[in-house]
């Protein structure tokens, strides 16, 4: 080997292209490790209702370890997402000592039952909200299917100006509401929006001008609805004539 010159020369290189590259490592581990790279800057975007300055200042306190290299974005990005009114939250790292934080809150459309709330997606997360909020139950695993026939019946009742305060859907996907904390409308399973549509056109016509109170509509008809009227009596027929109104008595 001593006395091939090239082979010598071609494991020299080989020595110093080794060496140079352990000495750019180690430099790289140090300039990435090194406190001369701190965060100075992290900016919170977003459009935040729920979450307080509090909750934020907490987080970046307690989860946000590192320099700007060796910030773990996704463990920052669970960190926050971590928060009960958070959504979504993305993490972008901007040079040289800025990292941008932007969070995207949960709109609450409604609650589930009493364990939780619905947002505008369908998906179930627990915060607590002193707003007046409908109620939804069903199923588990149809949160998504009772928000979007929410949505719907909302826009239906809307000629009406009134809403659907308690939502219902069976395991048989059979659809029922109630209206204003008052009225219980059955619905059922077929074309629950045609029938709910139906009714919002007959009501100012029909039960609208209804002088006692009821309680209780079943859409599952055809050409009509029922309507239960806890304070109806039927009225006495009333004799034809002398003859039948003598035997009446």
């Amino acid at each position: 080997m001593w006395d091939k010159p090239q082979l010598l020369m071609w494991f020299a290189n080989l020595l110093t292209a080794l060496a140079l590259l352990l000495l750019f490592y180690a430099l790289l581990f140090l300039t990435v490790h090194s406190p001369l790279f701190p965060i100075k800057r992290i900016k919170v975007d977003g459009d935040l209702v729920h979450v307080t300055r509090e909750q934020l200042q907490y987080v970046i306190k307690h989860e946000l370890k590192g320099t700007f290299f060796t910030l773990d974005l996704d463990k920052t990005r669970v960190a926050f997402e971590k928060l009960p009114w958070v959504r979504q939250v993305t993490v972008r790292r901007h040079w040289p000592d800025r990292v941008e934080v932007n969070i995207e809150e949960h709109k609450a459309m409604a609650r589930w039952g009493s364990v939780g709330l619905l947002n505008s997606y369908g998906e179930r997360f627990d915060a607590a909200s002193n707003d007046q909020l409908p109620i939804l139950e069903g199923p588990d695993g149809t949160e998504k299917i009772m928000i979007d026939g929410f949505v719907e019946l909302h826009k239906t009742l809307l000629p009406l100006g009134k809403k659907a305060t308690h939502v219902w859907l069976s395991a048989r996907r059979a659809w029922r509401f109630e209206l204003d904390h008052q009225l219980t409308i059955e619905v059922g399973r077929d074309e629950p929006v045609a029938r709910t549509a139906r009714f919002v056109t007959a009501y100012p016509y029909s039960l609208g001008r209804l002088k006692q109170p009821f309680e209780y509509v079943d859409l599952r008809y055809p050409n009509g609805f029922a309507v239960r009227l806890p304070d109806f009596k039927p009225a006495a027929a009333k004799p034809e004539n002398a003859k039948d109104a003598a035997l009446a008595h």
